[in-house]
């Protein structure tokens, strides 16, 4: 013991810090392995949670429909229907857009969609449409559609056919399946 209080203070400091740095060292060497498989195997439960949501398909993405008719919640406009179903289709792509005829013209627009517990029905809304303005003769829904899709809300999927329900019940149009799907 007496060998230590001679060592100048600096020495002592010195030969305790490394020391010390020493034993910590290999004490949390075998702490950080723990610590790093266990990060890692928290990462990889996370990418294969990740790939079981992105298995999860869109039940909507890549299917055509054909307007049926729009059914409003105003008993003074009633259920109105286009006299030719087949000018008025409608494409939802799986990458997140749409095109669509409506009569003369066209839009293109993108899409979103989340389905709630029950993947036939949940969440709809449609961004944005770029549309071509061309003069449809009458009777025409052309433009109704179109200032409609910005309020569109919700979807379900019945018996076959694709309900799209604007907010605050403010009516719902009807697609049925056109071209090779749904």
């Amino acid at each position: 013991m007496k060998r230590y209080l001679q060592l100048s203070p600096a020495v002592l400091m010195f030969f305790l810090l490394t020391s010390s740095l020493f034993l910590l060292s290999s004490c949390s060497t075998d702490g950080a392995k723990s610590e790093k498989e266990a990060v890692v195997s928290k990462e990889d439960e996370g990418a294969g949670k990740q790939d079981v949501s992105e298995e999860k398909v869109n039940p909507l993405a890549e299917t055509q429909w054909r307007l049926v008719e729009f059914q409003s919640m105003d008993d003074e406009t009633g259920t109105q229907r286009p006299s030719d179903p087949s000018l008025y289709t409608m494409e939802l792509k799986g990458d997140s857009t749409v095109h669509m005829r409506l009569n003369c013209n066209y839009a293109n627009g993108t899409w979103t969609s989340e389905a709630s517990s029950d993947p036939s029905n949940g969440s709809f809304e449609f961004g944005p449409l770029a549309m071509t303005n061309a003069l449809c003769p009458p009777p025409s829904m052309d433009e109704q559609i179109a200032s409609h899709a910005q309020y569109v809300r919700s979807y379900l999927l019945k018996e076959g056919k694709l309900y799209l329900s604007l907010m605050a019940d403010g009516g719902i149009y009807v697609w049925e399946p056109h071209g090779e799907t749904p």
